[in-house]
This record gives structure tokens, C-alpha cells and sequence, in this order.
């Protein structure tokens, strides 16, 4: 009863024993099986299902480059205009390459004879006869003014001016209303100097005038001359290239007077210079007498 009491069912010992299963159950009485030493693990890689295997791994060392696209050719544009840049340098090259070995060619002679010169040496009256002289209304203006007619009698223009020949501009401007105003414009216009000649002919008064101006103003001054005393219709004034006169029917009104008179005048421009000749009479003015003295002044310039 004892031994029955202290042995252990079979399906209790396999329980004990580690294993489970029959071939682990040991014969009663025997001592247990010492555990063989456990190995030493080696490093695996783990296999993941979807993961990369071996052969992924492999391949991703070496993965395909996709192909490199084709080279497009040249189109006919570029081939064009590859020959005309090229073309032109090689030709020119070859050219001069065939020019510089070729022998110089020399040139004909001259059909014109060289030109002679004179030994003897020039004759000096000649050469100065031939040579333009200088213009004379570079010099004294009173020069060339034109002689008062006989007969007639000496005129003081107003009271304006001397018996130097000259007229300052201050003077010219005070023969004029409005004379602070006339002065300016005047400077503005490039006034020089002013030669004049007055004389007085019966009730006719007579002015004679050649008024320099500033080269580069000369025209302008002329033209602005012309327009303010141009009263009435202008004539081309014989001889002249742009000279006018004009002898307006009209009376005019002296300046603070109730006198009255008749204006003629006559105009006209060469270089710098303006010829001026200004006519106060109890009449209408003769144009030809007008005409008569512009012309013989006209012919003292030219």
C-alpha cells in the first residue's frame, strides 16, 4: 500500500518532465539526463514576409538605369547656319593662303603728270592783287556812308547824336517812344554800332544809317527791323538780294505831338551789317528819290 501510495502515475511523471511527450517519460529510479550546453547563437538576418529577401537585396545594389534618351540631329537650320559661320572663315583662309604666296603685281603708272612748280619766286603785286581782300564793314563805318546831296542842309536827327558820325545805342533808343524798352531789345538783338548821315532837303528829313550787329544775330535783327516799321506793303528793293522799301500812304503822329508826316524806308542786310535809310516828310514819299539814295548807299558795301 506504501509503495503505491508514494509512486507517481505515469501521466503525472509526464507531466513533471519537461518535454510533455512520451518518449521524455525516465524509468522510475534513474537519474535525470543532464542538459546538453546550449550553442552559441549566430546572427541571422529575419525574414519578413513583404520585406526585402535576399535576392531584393542583391538586386537593390545594382538597380537599372532607365536609358538615355537619343540625341536629336541637327536640323537643317543649324546645318545652314553652321556652313555660313564656317564658311566665309575657311574661304577667307584659303584665300589669303593663296594670295600671300602668289608674287606682287605692280601697280601702272599715274596717267596724270606730277604737278610743276615755278622756280622763279611769285610776284608779290600779283599774288596780293589776286588775294580777297578783307571786307570793308570790318572797319570804320563812316567810311562808307554815302556824301549828303548838294543842296541840302545839315539836320540834328532830333537832337539825337553828334557830329562824330556815331549813335550810341541810348541815343538811338531815346528817338523812339517807349525808349526803355527799344533799349533792351536792342542789346537783346546783338547791337554793335551805329554810323550815321542826316541832312535835310526842303521839309524832308533824310537818315542814313549802317547798324552792325553780332554776327550770329544779324539776320534776326534785320528781320525784326523790317517787321516793326513795315506799315504798309513791301517792295523788293533793285540790286539787293533780300532788300525792301516801302512808302505807305498813311500819316503818322509824332511822339507827344500833334504834328503829323509821312514815313518811307529802306532795308537791307549784308553780312552783319544793315543799311537803314529812314525818310520823314510833310508828303507821301517819292519812292524813286528812295530808291535813287539806297541804291548809291548799297553800292558802298558791295
Amino acid at each position: 500500500m506504501a509503495e503505491s501510495n508514494n509512486s507517481p502515475e505515469p501521466d503525472a511523471v509526464q507531466d513533471l518532465v519537461p518535454g510533455g511527450g512520451p518518449e521524455a517519460v525516465r524509468a522510475p529510479g534513474t537519474a535525470p539526463e543532464p542538459e546538453p550546453a546550449p550553442e552559441p547563437e549566430t546572427a541571422q538576418i529575419p525574414h519578413q514576409a513583404g520585406e526585402f529577401g535576399s535576392a531584393e537585396l542583391l538586386a537593390a545594389g545594382t538597380e537599372e538605369q532607365p536609358p538615355a534618351a537619343p540625341r536629336r540631329p541637327l536640323g537643317t537650320g543649324r546645318l545652314l547656319l553652321a556652313a555660313l559661320l564656317v564658311g566665309p572663315l575657311l574661304g577667307g583662309s584659303v584665300g589669303y593662303a593663296v594670295q600671300a604666296a602668289r608674287p606682287a603685281t605692280p601697280l601702272p603708272g599715274l596717267p596724270v603728270a606730277a604737278p610743276q612748280y615755278p622756280t622763279a619766286p611769285a610776284d608779290e603785286k600779283a599774288v596780293a592783287d589776286g588775294t580777297l581782300k578783307p571786307l570793308e564793314i570790318d572797319g570804320d563805318l563812316r567810311k562808307l556812308l554815302i556824301t549828303k546831296p548838294d543842296g541840302a542842309e545839315d539836320w540834328d536827327n532830333y537832337g539825337r547824336g553828334d557830329d562824330s558820325g556815331w549813335i550810341s545805342a541810348g541815343e538811338r533808343a531815346m528817338s523812339y517812344g517807349n525808349s526803355d524798352n527799344v533799349f533792351r531789345r536792342m542789346l537783346r538783338e546783338g547791337f554793335r554800332r551805329d554810323a550815321i548821315v542826316t541832312w535835310r532837303k526842303g521839309e524832308t528829313r533824310w537818315r542814313v544809317e549802317l547798324i552792325q550787329y553780332q554776327s550770329d544775330k544779324a539776320s534776326s535783327a534785320g528781320q525784326l527791323a523790317l517787321e516793326r516799321d513795315d506799315n504798309g506793303a513791301t517792295t523788293p528793293l533793285p540790286g539787293t538780294a533780300s532788300g525792301v522799301y516801302l512808302t505807305p500812304p498813311e500819316a503818322h503822329t509824332y511822339v507827344e505831338s500833334t504834328e503829323k508826316y509821312y514815313f518811307g524806308q529802306a532795308l537791307a542786310r549784308r553780312g552783319d551789317l544793315v543799311m537803314r535809310i529812314s525818310v520823314y516828310a510833310p508828303a507821301q514819299v517819292n519812292a524813286d528819290e528812295l530808291k535813287d539814295v539806297a541804291k548809291r548807299q548799297w553800292e558802298r558795301l558791295v
